[in-house]
């Protein structure tokens, strides 16, 4: 397959996902973070399915701060570890006390219980926060590796190899290739329809099939 000019090749992948809003429904940075934590294993549906009423409960993180972990437990039961999520989340909020200190760099997210680079980059992605690095999710990881422009199946890894290929005006990708994921590059692809195929290494070696 012939080189690919990748910063100039992701560009209509970009455009089409930028305005999407996140699979995550929250209405403020402190839902998000909550909802972020919540989401590690465990689907978008389930924690948007229990979020109204964990935060009727818990609107703010003074509110958790003020309460122990256990009294969380009801409302995540359905969230997997449940447990170790809510003595997270109480430590954060102990640490933050208020949602507008909740901050947005990447250095001080990843100090935090549970967040690590992914969640930070989301995170900081839906404040509209200046872009550190690259969303790298499940999805990001398949269509990443399918497309060519990595060589790794390990997250820090791809982040690494991305941010090395792609000019910042162009990070995000991550986002918009696990958008790609969950609507046509899925574990069995639609790939007709992509609009990746013509630069697609996948695609290349598998389109007499198609």
């Amino acid at each position: 397959m012939k080189t690919i000019d990748w910063a100039k090749a992701v560009k209509p992948l970009i455009k089409k996902y930028s305005a999407e809003p996140h699979p995550l429904h929250a209405n403020s940075l402190y839902e998000m973070l909550v909802m972020v934590i919540l989401s590690a294993q465990t689907t978008d549906n389930i924690v948007n399915l229990i979020a109204p009423d964990f935060f009727k409960s818990y609107p703010s993180m003074a509110s958790i701060a003020a309460a122990k972990p256990e009294d969380l437990h009801s409302h995540l039961s359905k969230v997997r570890n449940f447990a170790h999520k809510a003595d997270w989340l109480v430590k954060i909020a102990m640490l933050v006390q208020e949602d507008s200190k909740i901050p947005l760099d990447i250095k001080s997210l990843v100090l935090f219980p549970g967040i690590g680079r992914k969640s930070a980059n989301v995170i900081k992605r839906y404040a509209g926060a200046p872009i550190e690095g690259i969303v790298v999710d499940l999805h990001t990881v398949r269509v990443s590796n399918r497309l060519g422009i990595v060589s790794t199946e390990d997250p820090k890894k791809i982040e690494e190899q991305m941010m090395r290929i792609l000019p910042k005006s162009e990070w995000d990708v991550g986002m918009s290739m696990s958008f790609l994921g969950r609507d046509i590059c899925r574990p069995k692809p639609d790939c007709l329809r992509c609009l990746m195929k013509d630069v697609c290494a996948y695609f290349q070696e598998h389109k007499m099939e198609f």
